[in-house]
């Protein structure tokens, strides 16, 4: 592919994660208040957003399982994308409209729809990069599509602020709109990467032909996967807020909690450089020890600068586990199935946030049950993300070590 059109493709991809990430930002900021006036009750929300997530986890995979038989046919993806975005917009747009009503059947119906249609957003589109991107670019256009979720999460608390007295029916239509004019380009996307000859699939994995010690690496992928889900939720959701309040007063946080976003979205790109010449598994795997190390580093921090410094690089250990995660997971779909018809690029990435919206359901069960104010579990809490990441590392290089050198799941 073109180096220009190859950027072209990224930049789009990264407003595509923008604004989708943007419209599960002003959901949460007027949840709360939606619900209400439909009389769900203020303790229930947190319901709703953990029922979220367990349909995102079904459907992110069930979505990246059907796009690789979509992209059999070119242009099929792009379509069924851009059909299924306009449900959920629609969905999505009608939440504050409904509210009003009174309606909990309608509104919670809404909100079920919108959840299970806006996964169609996650893995389909990255699977264009692992179905057609050659791969020497997929960790780059990784990143770029990763960069339009670091900065959706830097503007995520300023929004939280702006928008917090806003008539909810203005954010809601604007981010719709938005969202779905911008998949209305996944098309043009789909076909400046289909112009590519088809690559050449990496040499397979043993389990590609089912031996068992292949399908293990996958599930032990897969298990750190979940760790470094569940480690990035307890550091920055639950703990981070607190380990600033140490230093700093409520009204700055809207400023200080984008750091970890910040650290994401530029320290990230070096990240890219080490992908595409030691693989996924060893970038995932030093980001998660980096990650680890600078969590230690917030819980034991004696000021501010240090607190921030540390919560920098916590948030660009992250970016890089991201980016690399993306890359090994559409490097190892495709090795498992050969080429670009019969690769499983969306089973694996579809897996992938599927067990990222677990780690989310984790979390957020912490906080319904209240386990959070235990004090036995709230002196461990701090290390939880600590513990998380080193094991997670310690998985992957298990991986890298049993799969040996120039396997398909540590190389690109």
């Amino acid at each position: 592919m073109e180096p220009s059109r190859a950027a072209r493709v990224g930049v789009y991809l990264a407003l595509l994660q923008l604004f989708f990430t943007l419209t599960w930002t002003v959901y949460v900021i007027f949840l709360p208040k939606l619900a209400a006036q439909v009389g769900i009750r203020p303790q229930a929300v947190i319901v709703i957003l953990m029922l979220d997530q367990v349909i995102f986890a079904f459907m992110d995979w069930l979505m990246g399982r059907l796009s690789d038989r979509w992209t059999r046919v070119i242009g099929r993806l792009s379509r069924i994308v851009a059909v299924t975005t306009g449900v959920s917009c629609v969905a999505f747009l009608l939440l504050p409209f409904v509210a009003p009503t009174g309606s909990e059947a309608l509104f919670l119906a809404l909100t079920v729809l919108w959840s299970a249609s806006s996964s169609v957003l996650r893995a389909p589109p990255l699977v264009l990069l692992g179905k057609y991107a050659s791969r020497n670019a997929v960790p780059w256009l990784a990143s770029l599509s990763m960069f339009g979720l670091g900065v959706a999460g830097a503007l995520a608390p300023l929004l939280t602020v702006a928008l917090r007295e806003t008539d909810p029916r203005l954010p809601f239509a604007l981010a719709s709109i938005a969202l779905l004019l911008a998949t209305l380009g996944l098309g043009w996307a789909e076909r400046a990467l289909s112009v590519v000859p088809l690559q050449a699939a990496p040499a397979p994995l043993p389990s590609a032909s089912g031996d068992a010690h292949g399908h293990s690496g996958l599930v032990l992928f897969l298990i750190a996967i979940t760790l470094l889900g569940l480690g990035f939720q307890i550091h920055f959701s639950l703990n981070a807020a607190p380990m600033f309040l140490k230093f700093a007063k409520p009204p700055e946080l809207e400023l200080l909690m984008p750091i970890f976003w910040l650290g994401f979205s530029f320290l990230m790109w070096p990240g890219t450089m080490l992908t595409k010449r030691y693989g996924g598994l060893w970038v995932m795997a030093a980001g998660g020890a980096v990650g680890a190390l600078a969590a230690f580093a917030t819980a034991n921090a004696g000021n501010l600068a240090t607190l921030a410094t540390a919560q920098f690089i916590a948030g660009g250990a992250w970016g890089c586990v991201m980016m690399s995660a993306v890359t090994a997971a559409l490097t190892l779909g495709h090795s498992r199935g050969g080429d670009r018809k019969t690769g499983n690029e969306g089973s694996v990435s579809g897996a992938l946030f599927s067990l990222f919206a677990v780690a989310a359901f984790a979390r957020m069960l912490i906080v319904w049950t209240e386990l959070n104010k235990d004090p036995t579990f709230a002196t461990m809490q701090p290390w939880l993300p600590v513990a998380a990441w080193i094991l997670a590392a310690g998985l992957l290089l298990v991986i890298v070590l049993r799969t040996g050198q120039g396997s398909a799941l540590q190389r690109v």
